[in-house]
């Protein structure tokens, strides 16, 4: 016969159990919903022959199939027409480092960069307290023409709103080889897990530290967790050019794709003012 003390116990380890079973659950609901962010903003990093392999924010084919699983195609891809100038004469660099540069940026100096794009300038006003290491990187790749000729190879148009570019190969697997550590994950902008219209971030593989080159420039506000540096905010005009390149949409009719736009980095120069 069961004592009432044997009777407590049981149903103490049954709620136990219960308890321990939600906690699974959740941690794989949160698994699965991270890994669809990292799949939507994947990214890159290179090892020592590749640590970048795209995600914002993985890999294309699996990003293609995680888009497709989280929205509706179209039946074909409408055509649109194509808002932007030819590209400039030139080819892509392609240049890599075995390390990040060594931060010889002023931390109290103001900074820009502009995106002379083939879809007009880009400004972007650049946090060099905030984000010194990010802003390091930029200021000595653009100096070394590492963004020059540079495609801008992914627009999302369904759940974050992001233009994607930074990657010299186009395909979202390139980086410079280093990567630079995560910074200002705690900027003021980013309230309730969104990210503003008008943030430049970083991309990354969805773990810490793991940005080299590929940013990427929101147009509309989108909901991601704080975990890409963001380290400029566009100015009016260069948020005039992100829309207008976000208008003529992606090619795939699935909401992630390449821009229908032809958006060419001409030439990406960072300036200390």
């Amino acid at each position: 016969m069961v004592t009432q003390e044997q009777r407590k116990r049981q149903l103490a380890r049954e709620k136990f159990l219960r308890q321990q079973q939600r906690r699974t659950n959740a941690r794989r609901k949160a698994r699965m919903r991270n890994s669809v962010i990292a799949s939507v903003l994947g990214v890159v990093v290179i090892g020592s022959v590749a640590l970048y392999t795209t995600g914002v924010l993985k890999n294309d084919d699996d990003k293609k199939a995680d888009a497709s699983s989280q929205t509706t195609p179209s039946a074909a891809p409408s055509a649109a027409k194509d808002p932007c100038e030819k590209p400039a004469a030139g080819s892509v660099k392609k240049l890599t480092w075995k390390k990040e540069p060594a931060v010889t940026i002023d931390k109290s100096a103001k900074y820009t960069m502009t995106l002379a794009t083939t879809c007009g300038d880009i400004g972007i006003e650049l946090k060099a307290k905030a984000a010194p290491h990010t802003v390091n990187s930029f200021s000595f790749l653009a100096g070394k023409g590492f963004f020059d000729h540079t495609k801008c190879h992914r627009l999302t148009t369904n759940g974050i709103y992001v233009l994607q570019c930074g990657d010299p190969t186009g395909s979202g697997s390139g980086g410079p080889g280093y990567t630079i550590p995560d910074e200002n994950l705690k900027d003021a902008g980013l309230k309730a897990n969104v990210y503003p219209a008008g943030t430049v971030a970083m991309a990354n593989t969805g773990q810490a530290h793991t940005g080299g080159s590929q940013f990427f420039l929101v147009y509309q506000d989108s909901q991601l967790p704080p975990s890409y540096t963001p380290f400029g905010t566009l100015t009016a005009d260069g948020m005039k050019v992100l829309k207008k390149i976000a208008a003529a949409g992606e090619n795939t009719g699935a909401g992630d794709g390449a821009p229908n736009a032809t958006v060419v980095i001409d030439k990406a120069t960072v300036t200390k003012s």
